[in-house]
């Protein structure tokens, strides 16, 4: 007994060393867990689900008819089938006849369609293509049409023995794939099938599917990486030379095969960016070549009605097809070039040098055809713009207009359809402006307008009027004028069908500028609200018009050969000390410091809602009122919480909204809450030539947000094809600025006409996925060709963008009406020279807002990168990081010059959601009620079940051990 009394005091201890940690633990780890979902709450919400809005309208708007925005169809069913019907259609456009020898295409069933027609499909491509992009770009295709099941549905009989063979293949062959910023995990194997892999069942069986062979040759890109210049190590059946765009030997090897085995061989070009087609279009085997791009989820269904001819083929190529890519000016300076001597708070730093300047694709090509530095036919397979028929058309020029400096140039042209078939055709209008040798850079040839025809039948005809302001002659004199310069001389505008072919018959026309026209001051171009003059001058000082070291060189029409684009030297590499400061962190101390902004207004008392602010113009007073009810903390959660939504505001009654990638349609990329119809890929909307389509894919989407509950689209990309290895040139439309910004603005219109706003990205000069996010690729180019090539695609969207907006104007219920534009654009991951494009105050502010008079808000690309300031982008003009905190946060919340950031920055945000379908069915004096998501409940019941059992096992802990007996007793036995 006295022995066990002895080992008392012991077995307290043990039993207290034992429990208190563990019950301790448990404490910290509940409190612990509270903590991080109340930090990153956000983020858990857009996983989870972030709760229900609901708004309350005041008595006295009973009535009132708050449907700003009305879905063209009675179900979310009805707005899914009409958005797949117009993607179809995009297709249907979209596939561009590059080659029909002997008119070996429409492959002739019965009727319009194949029946009776059994084909046979060669290359893995046929049983794997490519639906669209990998990354953000990237839509939900499980459920879309194969090559096979669209084929079929045209009437087409197709080889199962081969086809199966094919898919078997696929399988156990995966091509390659870019892993999303992870060069070390991306491959570029192409995956082919050799042609041994051709069972003799399987040949055997060609005879019985004899009518054509259909080969497929895919590409894929994607969000992150390039394409490889150099198959080296990637691909045994390349050589070492090759690159990933050409075909490879097991490709040509099946074309052969396919040569050899059947009278007709279609070749179709599964790709969304251009390739080296010289081998197909001059082998005389080859009877035909369509680019069909990357189809989406019905996409395939248009392209069997191309092969039988249902589909009259009307697309056209967006780039220019070379016949060596390692020979473009831009080949040289796409890769893998590190800065040496940086030292960046955060990281190593890449560089890309645009040595080409204005010179970019066709523009290249065209020019320096002109003065001679190549043979066109040697160097060009396919003409930006070209795109065969299976009907003939003509063309006559009705009626000219030629203004003054400060008007148009109009040409009216008849198309007839002259053919046998019904079809539509693309009419190209191009201007070469005068050039001075060592002057201002000017292509030889530039779009300057195009229309698509209706469809017209045999016989029918259908004039067309093109039109481009005067202004849109001039050309970016970053040297001299600093501003843009309208020389004097004769501008030849021609009527092409492609960007090398002046259309049969119809002679230039002249237009003759007497004067050279500065627009500088009050004399600034029509479109622009205030006079455009340089901007960049840092990021065109890194070139100069003779080598010298260090610098890159302009390409020089003057001079094509001393002036070609190089690859970067060691000199070039070495990080001077302007590229040091630009990759230095932001100092938000020194810009509070030097700011003479005063203390806005904060938490003011008022009773104004977002939508009293619904119509009104961007700087009327109301907003200042309203913009004065809000604390800091209120703006701050909004503006660091921008991934995929813009945050609830309760005491303004803004609820939250839901924003969606991509630019193929709503993506599932992050989540599964929205996905919507996978459309083609920006490049087969491109091929298609039809902004009224664009529109139409534009309506599609808005009324898929609609149903979907989407406000705003994370699109469209209008970036350009600068190369063709660039791994995200399916989601931009092409390599030319005119075509890609007409496009855009009438999807951005027709997405606005249904409240949806429209991210116009990636802003700016994102041509490049290599090292984009590696501190941010410092991108250099000289003003010249920032402002005509680069930006252009994004003025033109944004100035020309347009839809009809409703809203409540008076405190009666009355509805009225007026005109909004863009109002959503999305910045890059890249520099701009040495600063972070979303820090950028020259691009953010200067050209964005002040001169093309931009009125909405910037979000910056994914902010989880240290290049990528918060404090820096709100004072450049950047307004919602696409972020959660405290991924990102604020540095300075407290200093005048940052709360006047954070307000302005807020102020772009409510404008464009107060003008947006987030406000259907919210009225004058509404209130906004929260309730929680489910998660929240559980979070709260759990973390209560857990602290009840934590301090019931405390209790009984404690009891245990003031109690001797009790403890003897555990003891003891």
């Amino acid at each position: 007994m006295s022995s066990e009394v002895a080992k008392r005091p012991m077995s307290h201890r043990k039993h207290l060393a034992v429990w208190v940690p563990v019950l301790g633990g448990g404490l910290v780890l509940v409190v612990a867990a509270n903590v991080l979902l109340g930090v990153y709450s956000h983020w858990v919400a857009s996983q989870l689900g972030a709760g229900t809005h609901t708004i309350t309208n005041a008595d006295a708007a009973a009535g009132w008819d708050t449907a700003y925005y009305a879905s063209d169809h009675a179900t979310a069913e009805e707005a899914t089938a009409a958005a797949e019907a117009v993607a179809e259609s995009i297709e249907a456009e979209g596939v561009v006849l590059l080659k029909n020898a002997a008119h070996a295409l429409p492959l002739r069933g019965d009727g319009l369609r194949g029946d009776g027609l059994k084909v046979t499909l060669l290359g893995r491509g046929a049983a794997d293509p490519v639906y669209g992009g990998a990354g953000s770009g990237s839509t939900d295709t499980s459920t879309a049409v194969d090559v096979r099941a669209g084929l079929e549905r045209a009437g087409l009989e197709v080889n199962g023995t081969v086809y199966d063979l094919l898919a078997d293949h696929a399988d156990a062959h995966p091509r390659g794939s870019i892993a999303m910023d992870s060069p070390a995990e991306s491959t570029h194997h192409i995956g082919e099938m050799p042609v041994a892999g051709y069972t003799d069942a399987a040949v055997a069986s060609f005879a019985d599917y004899g009518d054509a062979a259909v080969v497929v040759v895919s590409r894929a890109g994607g969000e992150g990486g390039d394409l490889a210049t150099s198959m080296a190590g990637w691909d045994e059946h390349h050589v070492a030379s090759q690159h990933q765009l050409e075909l490879s030997l097991d490709e040509r090897q099946t074309i052969a095969l396919a040569e050899q085995h059947f009278e007709t061989v279609v070749v179709l070009v599964n790709a969304s960016t251009s390739m080296e087609l010289g081998p197909v279009q001059d082998d005389p085997g080859v009877d035909a070549v369509l680019q069909v791009g990357s189809p989406g989820q019905s996409g395939f269904i248009a392209v069997g009605q191309v092969l039988t001819g249902a589909v009259n083929p009307s697309g056209r190529t967006v780039d220019l097809y070379a016949a060596d890519f390692t020979q473009d000016p831009t080949f040289p300076n796409v890769g893998d070039f590190q800065y040496t001597g940086l030292d960046s708070p955060t990281g190593d730093g890449y560089l890309v040098q645009y040595e080409e300047g204005v010179y970019l694709g066709y523009r290249y090509y065209e020019t320096a055809a002109v003065e001679g530095f190549l043979d066109y036919d040697q160097a060009v397979v396919y003409p930006f713009g070209h795109g065969l028929s299976y009907t003939s058309f003509d063309w006559q020029v009705t009626g000219t207009s030629l203004g003054g400096v400060d008007g148009r140039i109009s040409v009216d042209v008849e198309v007839a359809n002259t053919g046998a078939v019904a079809g539509k055709d693309v009419v190209e209008l191009y201007y070469s402006p005068p050039y001075t040798p060592g002057g201002i850079e000017k292509p030889a040839v530039v779009l300057g307008a195009f229309e698509k025809t209706r469809l017209l039948a045999p016989g029918e005809s259908q004039t067309l009027t093109l039109d481009l302001a005067v202004e849109d002659l001039a050309s970016y004199d970053h040297r001299g004028e600093r501003a843009y310069v309208l020389e004097a001389g004769d501008y030849q505008v021609t009527l092409r069908t492609d960007s090398h072919t002046v259309a049969a018959g119809i002679e230039p026309i002249t237009y003759t500028v007497d004067e050279t026209v500065v627009y500088r001051g009050a004399n600034h171009r029509s479109s622009d609200d205030v006079e455009a003059t340089n901007q960049f001058d840092d990021v065109s000082a890194a070139f100069t018009d003779t080598p010298e070291e260090g610098k890159g060189l302009n390409l020089s029409r003057a001079d094509f050969a001393g002036t070609f684009p190089t690859a970067p030297t060691s000199a070039d590499l070495a990080a001077s000390d302007e590229v040091v400061a630009g990759f230095a962190a932001y100092d938000h101390a020194a810009a509070a410091a030097a700011s003479d902004a005063e203390m806005p207004t904060q938490g003011a008392a008022g009773d104004l809602g977002l939508i009293d602010l619904r119509g009104l113009d961007h700087d009327d007073p109301q907003w200042e009122s309203l913009l004065d009810q809000l604390t800091v903390e209120e703006m701050t959660d909004v503006i660091l919480n921008g991934a995929y939504q813009t945050g609830a505001i309760g005491s303004i009654a803004k609820q939250a909204t839901s924003d969606v990638d991509g630019p193929a349609g709503f993506s599932s990329f992050i989540n599964d809450a929205v996905s919507g119809v996978a459309y083609p890929s920006q490049v087969v909307v491109g091929q298609t030539w039809n902004t009224g389509l664009a529109h139409a894919m534009g309506v599609a989407i808005g009324d898929e947000g609609l149903a979907l509950g989407a406000n705003g689209w994370y699109a469209p990309a209008v970036n350009l094809h600068r190369s063709p290895f660039g791994g995200r040139n399916f989601e931009y439309y092409s390599e030319d600025p005119v075509l890609s910004g007409e496009l855009a603005a009438q999807v951005v219109s027709g997405a606005a006409s249904q409240g949806v706003y429209a991210f116009v990205k990636h802003f700016a000069l994102n041509d490049q996925e290599a090292h984009r996010v590696d501190n941010g690729i410092a991108t250099w180019a000289n003003e010249q060709a920032i402002r005509e090539i680069y930006l252009k695609p994004f003025e033109i969207a944004l100035k020309n963008a347009s839809a009809q907006l409703e809203y409540l104007a008076d405190d009666e219920g009355t509805v009225a009406t007026r005109e909004i534009g863009a109002t959503a654009v999305m910045s890059s991951f890249n520099r701009i020279g040495a600063t972070w494009a979303g820090g950028s105050e020259a691009l953010m502010s200067t050209v964005l807002r002040d001169e093309w008079g931009f009125r909405g808000m910037a979000i910056t690309d994914f902010n989880l990168y240290g290049h990528m300031d918060p404090d820096q982008g709100l004072k450049a003009g950047s307004d919602l990081m696409l972020t959660f905190q405290p991924m990102k946060s604020l540095a300075d919340t407290t200093s005048a010059e940052a709360v006047s950031n954070i307000r302005e920055a807020t102020h772009n945000i409510l404008y464009t959601v107060a003008n947006s379908n987030a406000m259907n069915g919210i009225a004058p004096g509404a209130e906004l009620h929260y309730s929680p998501p489910a998660w929240r409940y559980w979070q709260v019941a759990v973390s209560a079940v857990v602290g009840i059992l934590l301090a019931l096992g405390t209790v009984r802990v404690v009891r245990r051990v003031r109690t001797g007996s009790d403890l003897s007793g555990s003891v003891s036995s």
